[in-house]
């Protein structure tokens, strides 16, 4: 079962879960646009489109259809941002550049860290920069946990 925290000044949330798969699995299925496509999905906002050059100043681009889903009166999602930090197979740093936030041009950030367990891989995904924008905040709350637990559905094989 994830656990999320969010921090006292509401800037960052970070979903944690074990996951029984190694870390290398786990890292493919961040930085693997087919993948992505396949796991990083949801019925409330079904996915268009998934680009990712996992590479250190790469950028990605995830794109949503019109869904169930809406937040600041968005209901068809854009995200783009840049790889700041890429350590395969244990960090995933990149800026979110979300269309759905008050300010359209604000860069916050979502860090994955992947650490070996004996029976896989603890997963941390931390998203900050988030005290500027509470309505996006807000819908984070949970989203987060949400993505961390069908990561673990795909990379166990159960989807």
């Amino acid at each position: 079962m994830p656990k999320e925290i969010i921090t006292p000044d509401r800037d960052a949330i970070i979903a944690e879960i074990d996951i029984s798969a190694p870390p290398s699995r786990v890292f493919e299925a961040l930085t693997n646009p087919a993948l992505l496509l396949r796991w990083f999905n949801d019925a409330s906002c079904p996915v268009k489109l998934w680009q990712m050059d996992a590479r250190l100043g790469g950028s990605y681009c995830y794109e949503t259809g019109k869904g169930t889903r809406m937040v600041n009166g968005v209901d068809e999602f854009t995200i783009h941002g840049e790889i700041t930090e890429i350590d395969p197979p244990r960090l995933l740093v990149y800026t979110w550049i979300a269309n759905w936030h008050r300010d359209k041009d604000m860069k916050t950030m979502v860090r994955w860290d992947l650490t070996p367990t004996e029976s896989g891989t603890h997963v941390k995904v931390t998203h900050s920069g988030l005290a500027q924008e509470p309505e996006a905040s807000a819908d984070y709350s949970g989203g987060w946990t949400s993505v961390v637990e069908k990561l673990k559905q795909f990379t166990e094989g159960k989807i």
